[in-house]
């Protein structure tokens, strides 16, 4: 493992986008874990939502997983993800001290 650690394709459950926000970053927050990273160390977030005007629910739940640390983090909206029924897609980048 080098000092970046990258986590791609996060989708999560629930039946909002708030939920799948939620669960698709606890998701992160296990596969940063097993690569020796934390949240604390992610610099970069990139979501892809299927519908920008719920970007404040999104955000918000952002806010509320990372608490005082703060990625530079991109959302963009998007026609489709892979699955029917998902609203959320997260990346983070991380960079851990070698």
């Amino acid at each position: 493992m080098g000092p970046h650690v990258a986590v791609a394709g996060t989708t999560g459950s629930g039946s909002d986008i708030a939920a799948q926000t939620r669960d698709a970053l606890h998701r992160i927050e296990a596969a940063l874990g097993q690569a020796g990273a934390k949240l604390g160390d992610v610099v970069r977030t990139r979501i892809y939502v299927t519908d920008i005007s719920c970007w404040r629910e999104v955000g918000d739940v952002h806010a509320e997983v990372f608490g005082g640390i703060r990625p530079a983090a991109t959302m963009v909206e998007v026609s489709a993800l892979i699955a029917p029924g998902l609203l959320v897609e997260i990346e983070a980048d991380a960079y851990v001290d070698a």
